[in-house]
């Protein structure tokens, strides 16, 4: 009978070491970071403003030159900023609308046959939001827009495909 001996190898743990954790999560520097988002929050409305007329003036272009590559693309590039914004900015809903914009100009290949009544109403629906201050998708009206939308581009994109 041969006596078996094992060896046992400490892998060093990387990911650990290139986060440089020892003890896990900073709370202090997550803290920190709250607390600076939070004394910008009054520049909020503000900024969400200057997004909703980079959006609208997407939208005039493609009145004014027409649905081609180039208004569509930066159309979807404001709607894709007011995507990831929205909640930032204290507006989920507007996130939530400008996701569902998004969905329905995702493809580039098929951007330029998205109804123009649907775009419009998506602005449209992200605006009143801001108007009203309508920030959250339980709001009665709120819930009514996103869900309408939602549904209108699942159904142009289910029968498009």
């Amino acid at each position: 009978m041969t006596n078996k001996t094992a060896e046992v190898i400490q892998v060093p743990n990387m990911l650990k070491l290139k986060v440089g954790g020892r003890g896990g999560i900073d709370m202090a520097a997550i803290a920190k970071a709250e607390a600076a988002l939070k004394s910008l929050s009054g520049n909020f409305a503000q900024w969400l403003n200057d997004e909703i007329v980079k959006l609208e003036a997407a939208r005039q272009a493609i009145r004014v030159e027409g649905m081609n590559a180039q208004t569509v693309e930066t159309l979807y590039l404001r709607a894709h900023d007011l995507k990831g914004l929205g909640a930032t900015y204290e507006f989920p809903l507007i996130t939530r609308l400008a996701a569902s914009l998004c969905k329905l100009i995702d493809e580039p290949e098929t951007r330029l046959q998205a109804p123009m009544f649907l775009v419009d109403a998506h602005i449209d629906a992200i605006k009143a939001c801001v108007r009203d201050d309508i920030k959250v998708d339980t709001h009665p009206v709120g819930k009514a827009l996103v869900t309408e939308l939602e549904a209108r581009v699942t159904e142009y994109l289910e029968a498009a495909a």
